[in-house]
């Protein structure tokens, strides 16, 4: 709106200017005002004949008495006093009269003036939430307004603007006031704090709703039947749909797909197959939302032809899939390597008129690259461009990723420079990438650069992009780099997590230095972080490769009291550490226990066997 202003006054001066030239260009005297005793009566007559350009002229000498007087005299004619408001200044104006503008252009039939407005006034940040309400009780009351639409429009307008701390705030202060708020400010409310995960918030509002009578409506109920949903209470969910229809409220097409999402979201393919059913039977048509979400689950479960199946019911009832549910299918195969398939989906939608989207893209994308099909990937992407698609952050992730993984330092690089030049910022795990093709290549000093550079773009690194570099360090012996950076995960309060710890051990174990492990150890679990199966194999791997048997088995006892069992990478390191140490036996004994609790034994536990045992045939007859 300031902009606006600034803009619309910018012209009316040029304009002002050019007329001024013309005139005294041909002789012809300035027009002004004209003087006169009043300023009231001089900007309401501008006003009133709509001669903006006169009150630009008087705008610097107003003030904020002269502007209220007016505001107050123009209370019945909304659509003026908008056009008023592009001449306040902070000069000119105070609290009240934004409040009598508020206050009369409320009044307006259409709200979308009004609410920019509103919205313009919050995020000036000149009045706070308290007397801004002050203030607009007052104005409420000087223009025998209801006062009603005026709060309900503010608070529309503080929930688009995500404001929760003042929502809840202007709430209370109408309940003080005996102000009841319309059903539809409720739901605003409701909508936000689901939206933006205030769950207590919601419940407490829903209940002060009916503690003062508001009556709920279907879309009041749909919102907490989301809530429960997303707080994995389906139960609770179902009951909330019956207690609807008790109250006299039909549940809507939403209402149950909300439900059959809740389900599918849990997995539950039964329970959202039932909730499907009910639908159908109380005469509720399922929508295209309805199916597609049923879709999802089944291809999350692997069942991709009831998934094809049910495509084809949903359009055999006159139903036409949308680009998310082809999305669906085309992304479960592509996940389950079947890329044949997922091609053949894509070229489905496609003759059926649906255009592919960029997920769809990035699905096939994502797929091909893991296959190593780089040049069939930005044959995609050369598709994309020809239907004018704009690559997205996921796009460009996805691509670099690819070749960091094929260890193409100069195109992943290459790309990252693409992506800023189109403006797309780069993520956390565009960076991440770039970083382990840096440690995979052994060129520490350019990662580092690299991360330096991040924290400078004002990026602060997440612990998936810390674990990178601090693995780049434990691999290349530069333990104190990989410890210093422990440090600065504190400093910038970004918290270690077991990866980041066993990475540690790892690396003092492959120099052989496991008491520095062990100290790892320790810490870690005084940080309250659990050791995992993975904390646990490093050890004993550590311990087994110096012959320090007694101290791995050990390790192995404490893994085992911890709720952990033994894995295949557990009775290798240690048979492997038994029989260099000439201790067949033990191994024998060990390797019997693995393949008794279904352990398959691998060509490194068998390798490691023949070298330790003396008598090859001996052991075949065991």
């Amino acid at each position: 709106m300031r902009l606006f202003n600034t803009l619309n006054r910018k012209t009316l001066h040029y304009q002002t200017l050019t007329t001024t030239t013309r005139r005294q260009h041909f002789s012809t005297p300035e027009t002004k005002p004209p003087p006169t005793n009043s300023p009231h009566i001089t900007l309401q007559n501008y006003i009133s004949s709509s001669q903006w350009h006169f009150v630009e002229h008087l705008s610097d000498t107003l003030t904020p008495t002269t502007i209220s007087t007016t505001l107050y005299n123009f209370r019945t004619s909304p659509p003026l006093v908008l056009k008023f408001t592009q001449f306040f200044t902070p000069n000119n104006t105070n609290i009240e009269c934004y409040s009598l503008s508020i206050a009369i252009i409320s009044q307006l039939p259409s709200h979308k003036s009004s609410l920019l407005f509103i919205k313009s006034v919050i995020n000036s940040g000149k009045f706070s939430c308290n007397d801004l309400f002050d203030g607009l009780v007052k104005a409420s009351e000087q223009l025998g307004v209801s006062g009603s639409v005026v709060f309900d429009l503010w608070i529309k307008a503080l929930c688009e603007l995500k404001k929760v701390d003042d929502v809840v705030n202007c709430f209370y202060m109408l309940k003080q006031k005996g102000v009841v708020v319309k059903i539809e400010s409720c739901n605003s409310m409701l909508s936000l704090f689901v939206r933006l995960n205030y769950t207590n918030a919601a419940w407490v509002l829903f209940a002060e709703m009916f503690r003062l009578k508001i009556t709920a409506t279907v879309y009041t109920y749909n919102i907490m039947i989301n809530l429960l949903c997303k707080e994995g209470k389906l139960k609770k969910a179902k009951e909330f749909v019956a207690s609807m229809e008790a109250v006299g409220l039909k549940p809507n097409v939403v209402t149950y797909n909300t439900v059959i999402n809740g389900y599918c979201s849990k997995r539950d393919l039964v329970g959202a197959w039932r909730v499907f059913e009910i639908m159908r039977a109380k005469g509720i048509r399922p929508d295209t939302y309805s199916y597609g979400a049923l879709v999802s689950c089944m291809c999350k479960d692997g069942r991709f032809n009831e998934a094809s199946e049910l495509l084809c019911k949903m359009e055999e009832v006159g139903l036409v899939p949308t680009a998310v549910t082809y999305n669906t299918l085309i992304d479960g195969y592509c996940n389950k390597g079947d890329i044949e398939m997922a091609f053949r989906y894509k070229d489905e939608m496609v003759k059926k008129g649906i255009r592919p989207s960029v997920s769809t893209y990035n699905s096939l994308i994502h797929a091909l690259v893991f296959d190593g099909k780089e040049s069939d990937a930005e044959g995609m992407i050369e598709e994309m461009e020809k239907e004018e698609m704009v690559l997205d952050a996921i796009t460009y992730n996805i691509l670099i990723n690819g070749y960091c993984r094929s260890g193409n330092a100069h195109k992943a690089f290459s790309l990252h420079d693409e992506m800023i030049g189109k403006g797309i910022q780069p993520t956390h795990v565009t960076y991440t990438s770039l970083i382990n093709v840096l440690n995979k290549r052994n060129r520490m000093t350019e990662a580092d650069n690299l991360f330096a550079k991040i924290i400078d773009r004002g990026v602060v690194p997440d612990v998936v992009m810390f674990n990178a570099l601090i693995d780049g360090h434990c691999a290349n012996n530069n333990m104190k780099r990989a410890l210093l950076l422990v440090k600065e995960m504190d400093r910038l309060k970004v918290f270690p997590d077991e990866v980041t710890y066993n990475t540690l051990m790892q690396g003092y174990c492959r120099n052989g230095n496991v008491e520095e492990a062990i100290k790892v150890f320790n810490e870690m679990k005084e940080r309250g972080i659990t050791p995992d199966y993975i904390s646990f194999n490093t050890l004993i791997s550590g311990y087994s490769r110096r012959g320090d048997m007694k101290e791995a088995l050990m390790v192995r006892d404490v893994m085992l009291s911890s709720g952990f069992e033994p894995t295949l990478l557990t009775y290798n390191a240690l048979i492997q550490g038994l029989c260099k140490n000439k201790e067949g036996d033990t191994a024998q004994k060990l390797f019997k226990e693995m393949v008794s609790k279904g352990i398959s034994p691998d060509d490194s536990t068998l390798y490691s066997l023949i070298e330790g045992i003396q008598s090859v045939d001996e052991f075949l007859e065991k």
